[in-house]
Parts: structure tokens; C-alpha cells; sequence
């Protein structure tokens, strides 16, 4: 979720109106970078009738139920990031490290659905208490309507990556307001390896894939440890509140075979209010983030729109709001929601 929004919101110079604790929820939840995102399918695996459909939860399964441990490397256009994770399942339930290697130093530790963000040149940790998968797991929302919006073709042969075999699955959308992927789990474990976003030619935009791989016993307790002693550190936890923005007075259209999974807001400085609507149409997520137009501050910005590798972005004012929506889809798919996203206040407000 992650690279791609922290560099958005680099590239919209409007990262200054947000708290610390903000920008790291953010991080955490934002649809950033494919696969590699908030998941909140059912954990408990369902018996289906479509066979490709089924492999798809066998991959979702995999990244919850297994024990391993490597680096994986995020490639968006130019720019690498890679991170280290270690992912081991007791009987607490699910625990798991991710170590950023490039760029700012950051861990974030995870016990079923509490995550801690930690920020070594604040000394700062952000709690977040809401589940937040990222690669390699899958699936986001309810998986039921993925055979509606994307075609599903196992290919024949194998390929290997981080030395391990595994099997590759296409995802082709079957309309404009999405993209497609390729998909390579391991064949003895149905893990993913790789993941690749396709535009509509077949070619590769984006992609993420481990570069070493250890899966099972090899996987020791000693790994999940952070390399930082946080005693001593500031902890936030920036309270979420759950909010209906239709009845609020917001006529946000989705497009075809998208569904909303949250809505919540957050505190922004100054006593204001940031809202965050996601929606998904299983794998694809899209952000929509709503807050306060400042005069003071937001006079020189306008519309616009921000592209990086599959990540894009568009930005509109709204009345008296800011609207942004961003995810790794087509260009059109935001720049519609934005355009032709409303308010109309409720009477008395």
C-alpha cells in the first residue's frame, strides 16, 4: 500500500497538512502499490465451484497460514524498493515483520490485525488496528465477484523465481477500469512469488517479486525481533472513526464492479477531519480521500493529476474540499470519480 502514496503525496506538496500519525496510517492503509495492500477477505478458506477462482483463495491462504521469510523487490517505473518480511503463524495467531531496505528506515510489526509503524528518525511508533496484508497476499473484499470483472487462464508450463517452481496465473479485465496481472505461486505451496500489473496491451507496468525465499521450519521465532529498541519512543494512535459519506451529502460513483470495504476519518491539524473511502473489486483498490479546501494554505494548488508506473492519481476541488482518489488503475478510472463526484449538503448543516 506504502512507496506509491508516500511519493503522491511528495509530488502534491500537500503532505504538510496531515499529522505524523496520518502520513503513517496512511502508509498502511492506502491502496499504494499492487498487492501489496490492506486485505479483508474472510480468513477461513470457502469451497468453490469455479476452479480458478479456488486458486486464487489457495494463494490468499497461503500468504495467512505459512511461515516464511525473505526480501522481496518492488519495481515501479525506475524506482526499486526492497523490503525483508518474515511471517510465522503460532498460537496467538498471525505475527510479521517488514523491514524497509531502501529509503527511510522503516518496521512494521504486526500481530493479527495491530500493526506498529516505526519511524527510527522520530523515534516515534504508530499503532494501527486494522488488518493490513500486503504482498503476498492476494485477495481484497469479498473474492465472489473476481470472475466477473477478470478471466482467469492458468498457463501451461512453470516458471522459477528466487529458486523456487511455481505456476503462473493471467487475470485479463474484462472492461477499461482495471488492470490485468500475472500471477507466479509456488507449486508446492501456492505462495506468490511474483506479481505483475499489465496494462491493456499485456505489458508490464509494475511489478513485485521476491528475490530469496525460505518457506517452513527454516523460518525460526528469533527473526520477528526488530532491530530497533523502542523504549523510550512517543507512541500515537491516531483515533479512526467509521462515517457514511452518502449521508453526509456525497454522491461518489463507482465504477463497474467496484465495491466499498471502509469508510472512516481521521483528525487532521487545526481540529479538522480527513475522510478515507476504499473500494475494490476484489484485487484492484481504489482511495478516496476527502478534507477541508484551507484557504490559507491551498490557494496556489489546483485539479490535477500525478502518474507513476500503475499508480495514479487525481485531485479536484469539490465546493469547500479537497477530493483525491488514487490506485493502481487506469488513469481514467480516478479522473472519472473525481469529475463526477458531488456533494450536496444535507439541509440544516
Amino acid at each position: 500500500m506504502s512507496e506509491g502514496f508516500r511519493r503522491y503525496r511528495a509530488a502534491s506538496q500537500h503532505a504538510r497538512h496531515t499529522q505524523l500519525a496520518w502520513a503513517c496510517q496512511a502508509i498502511l492503509i492506502a491502496a499504494a502499490c499492487v498487492l501489496a495492500r490492506p486485505a479483508w477477505s474472510a480468513d477461513a478458506p470457502k469451497t468453490v465451484a469455479d476452479p480458478a477462482l479456488a486458486l486464487l483463495q489457495k494463494i490468499q491462504q497461503a500468504a495467512r497460514k505459512l511461515d516464511y521469510a525473505g526480501v522481496y523487490t518492488y519495481q515501479q517505473g525506475a524506482l526499486m524498493v526492497s523490503s525483508r518480511i518474515v511471517h510465522m503463524v503460532d498460537g496467538t495467531g498471525e505475527r510479521e515483520r517488514i523491514e524497509m531496505l531502501d529509503g527511510a528506515p522503516r518496521e512494521y510489526l504486526r500481530h493479527n490485525e495491530v500493526t506498529q509503524c516505526l519511524m527510527p528518525e522520530k523515534k516515534a511508533v504508530i499503532i494501527e488496528r486494522r488488518r493490513g496484508d500486503r504482498f503476498p497476499a492476494l485477495i481484497l473484499g469479498e473474492d465472489k465477484n473476481i470472475p466477473e470483472n477478470y478471466q482467469i487462464n492458468a498457463q501451461a508450463g512453470t516458471s522459477r523465481i528466487a529458486g523456487q517452481e511455481c505456476s503462473i496465473v493471467e487475470l485479463i479485465p474484462k472492461d477499461n477500469h482495471r488492470y490485468g496481472y500475472r500471477l507466479c505461486a509456488d507449486t508446492k505451496t501456492n505462495l506468490l512469488i511474483k506479481a505483475q500489473t499489465l496494462n491493456q496491451h499485456g505489458g508490464v507496468i509494475d511489478q513485485i517479486a521476491f528475490s530469496s525465499l525460505q518457506i517452513g521450519d527454516k523460518v525460526v521465532p528469533g527473526q520477528l525481533a526488530s532491530s530497533w529498541n523502542i523504549k523510550g519512543w512517543k507512541v500515537f494512535e491516531t483515533p479512526m472513526a467509521p462515517v457514511d459519506l452518502a449521508k453526509s451529502g456525497w454522491r461518489i460513483p463507482f465504477p463497474p464492479g467496484y465495491q466499498p470495504i471502509t469508510q472512516v476519518s481521521r483528525p487532521m491539524k487545526r481540529g479538522k477531519q480527513v475522510s478515507q473511502l476504499v473500494i475494490t473489486d476484489g484485487l484492484a483498490a481504489i482511495s478516496i480521500f476527502i478534507e477541508p479546501y484551507d484557504d490559507d494554505r491551498d490557494a496556489p494548488f489546483s485539479n490535477g493529476a500525478v502518474s507513476t508506473g500503475a499508480m495514479n492519481v487525481f485531485r479536484a476541488r469539490i465546493g469547500d474540499y479537497w477530493l483525491t482518489a488514487l490506485g493502481e488503475v487506469p488513469a481514467e478510472t480516478v479522473r472519472d470519480i473525481a469529475a463526477h463526484t458531488e456533494y450536496v449538503p444535507l439541509a440544516g448543516r
